[in-house]
């Protein structure tokens, strides 16, 4: 029990280091935050431009609602990665890289205390969005189901911290160029998930890849609650796979990060910048 409650305080001072981190570095967040607000307000008005651009009647409300899920998640998705995968660069940058490494705590702590930060802001973060954007889109979402909505980015999460675990390790490996590796990663997801296009459209090898992202589960929940209303019940299928993935990636992750810690250590580049 005070195992359990040792590791739980040390989750929970991850978890504080990291706001403070934020309020320190509060105008780099703030430039963030507009980028992926401007990307945001620039696929509602690529929606509302889109009977002009085609000649045809379509459904701008919908085609609004459709691009700016994509946009949002992708927006939370990628703060995840960004955050999780930074877990050695944050560290790196304030120079307690072998402080946090040698401190008494399991790995699995540190990266959980990480990967729940990200979560909470992620989701207040992505929840004011959203609300802006209804607002300045007048957006209708009567007849969504907002709780449904919740569940599948709140099952979704535990996905994106396993993958974002397992790209943790390329900062990691190759301080020099694995945030960018991280960045081709996150591209190849936002290919084949449909972010702001159905699924359907991509060839057939790219359709199979696409089975293999939690991010194409969770567009597709997250829209059919949005969009159509879908209960609960009926996103109970998706809510699952989400939740299936999860436990798969989750320890998958955490044995990745293991192996290249203990590589890096062997082979003297946990210490390196450059």
């Amino acid at each position: 029990m005070q195992g359990i409650l040792t590791e739980g305080k040390a989750t929970y001072a991850f978890i504080e280091r990291q706001f403070i981190l934020l309020k320190r570095y509060w105008l780099w967040e703030a430039v963030w935050i507009v980028y992926s607000m401007c990307v945001t307000l620039a696929m509602g008005f690529l929606a509302k431009g889109m009977p002009a651009l085609t000649g045809a009647h379509i459904d701008v409300q919908r085609a609004t609602i459709f691009l700016l899920v994509g946009s949002l998640l992708w927006g939370y998705m990628a703060g995840l990665f960004w955050d999780i995968s930074n877990v050695v660069s944050w560290e790196r940058w304030e120079g307690t890289i072998e402080y946090t490494f040698m401190a008494p705590i399991s790995r699995a702590t540190h990266i959980v205390g990480i990967c729940l930060f990200s979560i909470i802001y992620g989701v207040l973060r992505t929840a004011a969005m959203l609300a802006l954007v209804a607002v300045i889109f007048h957006l209708d979402l009567s007849r969504a189901n907002i709780p449904g909505a919740l569940m599948i980015l709140a099952a979704s999460s535990f996905s994106f911290m396993g993958l974002g675990t397992v790209t943790a390790i390329l900062p990691l490996v190759s301080p020099e160029k694995g945030a960018q590796l991280t960045g081709i990663l996150e591209g190849v997801l936002m290919m084949v998930s449909g972010v702001y296009y159905q699924v359907s459209v991509l060839p057939p090898w790219m359709q199979m890849l696409s089975r293999l992202s939690p991010a194409t589960y969770t567009l597709q929940g997250m829209r059919d609650s949005l969009l159509n209303g879908a209960s609960t019940a009926d996103l109970l299928p998706s809510t699952l796979t989400l939740l299936l993935m999860g436990a798969v990636l989750v320890p998958l992750g955490l044995r990745v990060f293991a192996w290249g810690e203990v590589h890096c250590k062997r082979t003297g580049k946990l210490k390196r910048s450059g």
